[in-house]
């Protein structure tokens, strides 16, 4: 029995009262109610305020309606006692039978275990890394890459449609001294001092002479722009190769240059005029981002026709809102805190509800340390770590669960040594050999001959019904990490999904040994590694981490 399960039966039982004219809720039954796992075993399977909460509402005291609802629930199937406690928080404890039929429902449902439909209907846009093309993607685009594809995952397991974006910054000066750092280093002359430098440079100088050999031919500004533009191509690639090898897909690759040249800035522009919060001073066009909270009014085109940075942002905005975004969530980094305020009031401007239709999460700095020392320079950029050394250094799944299991608002310091570790106190060697050991017994069973069935009664074992119970947790749990667009809670369900399957396994023996005969709680076990297995390969997916067979 789920913690959904529970939910709609406590709905029957309200709807029952107020049919029978027990109850009176003047706001009507609630659709669902919030049914957890109490923090101590002897209250129950489950426990469940709503009479908490309700109570004020119907004109009763909270335990006499705890009373009236406990007695409805112990009618209610695969209840097997409903306990009043404290000022009216109901216990409730499920038969055997009913709580063993999670292992069936979880290995029926397979890939689509975890997921819900509690944001069906809405429709955002994950923009995330939103790196400029002119160097190697680098530490802080890692986490990014991690977090912002698992934020994604959860929010399309939940019933979301989303739309994952990286908006490639491949307009302005830095690219104009990208193309003069790449023309400099093929002729053999030093790099600009504001330009580009490290190694990379070099090499993909190297690289765009090898694939236009003509190139050195140009004279002037022409072959300054053809170094750019080749130079922007290889780059643009590479990130995107390193992206997708590292399990992060995006749907669009958005340039700010065709925002600009395809007249979306002035579209924008028209439309954020009718709003009313534009207005013109010293010769320039200004956004009264003021009006809504921020520190100061931004300005739009300056006084000498050019337009600002700002004037691209909020061209992107209204250019993702009329292809249909409900929300739009912007990942930045610890350097862009300032950008919340303006980015909010922006939003406001355009007439939209800064609360609802944009999210900006601030990302904060990641470490990496390797022997008690700060791994701080590249070989290949000089000043950054990248995203490939970091794969060579850690490994894909490794660098990827460690990034998704901590909150994406905390400093972060990684230990190589210890994220790449095999040993229990490695929170992905211990999810992903979870997740082995499953297979394992179940390559085990096929040697045998075993077969899973559903035998839910005979799943009566204290460490069973932990493992039953913690399987049904995970619907919760998705849904939890998508509305608070937080995956980390989902490493975090898994590390200690594994503690309870290895005690599990430890006091339930799934197998018969030797010429012992095959029974039925051999067969409802086995459903029940099964549906673990399930859990821990949906959840690992979520992060964009491989489940392993064998390790």
């Amino acid at each position: 029995m789920t913690p959904q399960q529970l939910s709609e039966a406590v709905v029957e039982a309200l709807t029952t009262l107020v049919e029978a004219g027990g109850l009176t809720l003047p706001d009507g039954v609630p659709s669902e109610v919030t049914v957890e796992r109490p923090r101590q075993r002897s209250h129950g399977d489950y426990a469940t305020n709503v009479a908490l909460q309700l109570a004020k509402r119907a004109g009763v005291a909270p335990r006499a309606l705890a009373e009236q609802l406990a007695e409805q629930l112990r009618e209610a199937p695969g209840v097997a006692d409903v306990e009043v406690a404290g000022p009216g928080f109901l216990n409730i404890s499920v038969e055997a039978g009913a709580q063993g039929q999670v292992a069936a429902a979880v290995v029926e449902a397979g890939a689509s275990y975890g997921a819900s439909q509690v944001l069906a209907g809405q429709r955002f846009d994950v923009e995330f890394i939103s790196a400029n093309p002119t160097g190697p993607l680098h530490l802080g685009h890692t986490r990014w890459a991690v977090v912002g594809d698992a934020i994604a995952r959860v929010l399309a397991a939940a019933g979301a449609e989303v739309t994952r974006e990286f908006y490639i910054n491949d307009r302005g000066n830095q690219m104009n001294l990208f193309g003069a750092s790449l023309e400099a280093a093929a002729l053999g002359l030093p790099v600009p001092d504001d330009g580009y430098h490290g190694a990379y440079v070099a090499d993909l100088a190297r690289q765009v002479v090898e694939a236009n050999p003509g190139i050195l031919e140009l004279q002037g500004e022409e072959r300054t722009v053809a170094f750019r533009e080749a130079g922007y191509a290889l780059q643009l690639r590479e990130q995107q190769q390193q992206l997708e090898s590292f399990n992060t897909h995006f749907d669009v690759w958005f340039s700010e240059r065709q925002l600009h040249d395809e007249g979306a800035v002035e579209h924008a522009l028209e439309v954020l005029e009718k709003q009313g919060h534009l207005f013109e001073a010293d010769g320039a066009l200004w956004m009264r981002t003021s009006a809504f909270g921020d520190d100061k009014d931004r300005v739009l085109r300056r006084s000498n026709g050019e337009l600002t940075y700002f004037a691209s942002d909020a061209a992107y905005y209204v250019n993702k809102r009329e292809r249909g975004f409900d929300v739009c969530l912007y990942l930045l980094g610890a350097d862009h805190h300032g950008y919340v305020g303006r980015l909010k009031a922006m939003v406001a401007c355009a007439g939209d509800d800064p609360e609802r239709n944009i999210e900006v999460p601030i990302g904060q700095l990641v470490k990496i340390v390797r022997g008690g020392e700060e791994v701080r320079l590249s070989k290949r950029a000089g000043t950054i770590v990248t995203l490939g050394e970091l794969v060579d250094l850690i490994g894909v799944d490794a660098l990827r669960y460690s990034l998704a299991r901590y909150p994406a608002d905390s400093p972060l310091t990684l230990d190589i040594e210890q994220i790449t570790r095999q040993s229990s106190d490695n929170p992905v060697f211990t999810v992903q050999y979870a997740h082995a050991r499953v297979a394992s017994l179940l390559r085990n069973a096929a040697d045998l001959g075993v077969e899973a069935a559903s035998h839910p009664e005979l799943l009566d074992h204290e460490k069973e019904g932990e493992l039953l119970r913690a399987l049904a947790d995970f619907p919760k749990v998705v849904a939890s990490a998508a509305d608070l667009r937080e995956p980390h809670r989902v490493a975090r369900y898994l590390e200690s999904l594994a503690g309870t399957y290895h005690r599990f396994y430890d006091s339930c023996r799934v197998l018969p040994r030797g010429d012992e005969e095959t029974t039925d709680l051999h067969r409802a076990r086995l459903l029940l590694v099964q549906a673990t297995r399930t859990v821990l390969a949906n959840g690992l997916g979520l992060l964009g981490v491989s489940a392993p067979d064998r390790m």
